[in-house]
């Protein structure tokens, strides 16, 4: 094996020891101070970043072994298809065995990097369902009023939770929606503006106001 592929396999063993972590049943306030590390810690975000950029690199070495797979495989179909026509062995005994070789190294290479880009999915949705289920005993202790909700911790989940995709666009919205609120306060304004000056205008006419 190779040294990219065997690092390749390093991130898989450790991708399952992760996600053997997080399945693991843990008490709430552990699970919390755990997520609220992940969430807070510098180094943990810059090391998140630097696995996207690895998958990146895991995603092009998938598609070359799918590709080494394909031809190893045309190239056996066309030895077969030579020997049942009559013809001469294309392969020979040695031949034969190098290429079954090179078959078994990309299968196993293409299954490596499959495994590995598909177990990091899992692991972000894992993640991602977690810290919403933490949001939400968070919330429910609160609107019990225990007195162990922590109005922080539930922040720090919620900024974890923005990581992602799904909080991102929540991000948008909110922004968006204090836009309008913004937007609603100040149409409101300018139009007690306008009722004011109209107002004014009509008692230094001196005509009378009307009834609205």
């Amino acid at each position: 094996m190779t040294l990219y592929y065997s690092l390749v396999f390093m991130l898989l063993v450790f991708e399952m020891v992760v996600f053997m972590t997080l399945i693991i049943p843990m008490p709430y306030t552990a699970k919390r101070s755990i997520f609220r590390f992940i969430s807070e810690n510098p180094l943990v975000a810059k090391v998140q970043y630097g696995m996207r950029i690895t998958f990146i690199f895991i995603l092009i070495l998938f598609v070359d072994s799918v590709n080494r797979v394909y031809r190893v495989q045309l190239e056996l179909s066309s030895a077969r298809k030579s020997e049942t026509e009559g013809r001469a062995a294309v392969l020979g005994g040695s031949e034969r065995m190098e290429v079954q070789a090179r078959k078994f190294y990309s299968q196993r290479n293409m299954y490596l990097c499959g495994f590995t880009l598909f177990l990091s999915l899992i692991l972000n949705r894992t993640y991602t369902m977690i810290l919403d289920v933490l949001r939400l005993e968070e919330e429910n202790k609160r609107l019990k009023g225990d007195p162990k909700a922590n109005t922080r911790s539930s922040a720090a989940l919620d900024n974890a939770g923005q990581a992602g995709e799904i909080g991102s666009l929540k991000k948008q919205l909110k922004e968006k929606d204090r836009d309008m609120d913004n937007l609603k306060k100040q149409v409101d304004n300018l139009h007690k503006e306008y009722n004011r000056m109209g107002d004014q205008v009509s008692g230094t006419d001196g005509t009378p106001k009307k009834d609205r």
